[in-house]
């Protein structure tokens, strides 16, 4: 399975067109910048998502009683 193949299908799609952008010409601290950035938007992805799975568990569990 390709990397592409877990990428949305949008090519306007920012995360899609995330791994063909040109890394060479960034300085070291645009690349620090960078990566400080991806990884602020990875903490706020999985912390949505952690959401989302403990609002469908309540939801769950409200229904099983």
């Amino acid at each position: 399975m390709d990397l592409d193949d877990d990428l949305p299908n949008k090519g306007d799609d920012p995360l899609a067109r995330l791994p063909r952008q040109d890394l060479g010409p960034l300085s070291v601290a645009e690349l620090d910048a960078r990566i400080r950035a991806l990884e602020t938007e990875i903490a706020r992805t999985r912390s949505t998502k952690e959401n989302a799975v403990n609002h469908k568990a309540s939801a769950e569990a409200l229904f099983r009683r």
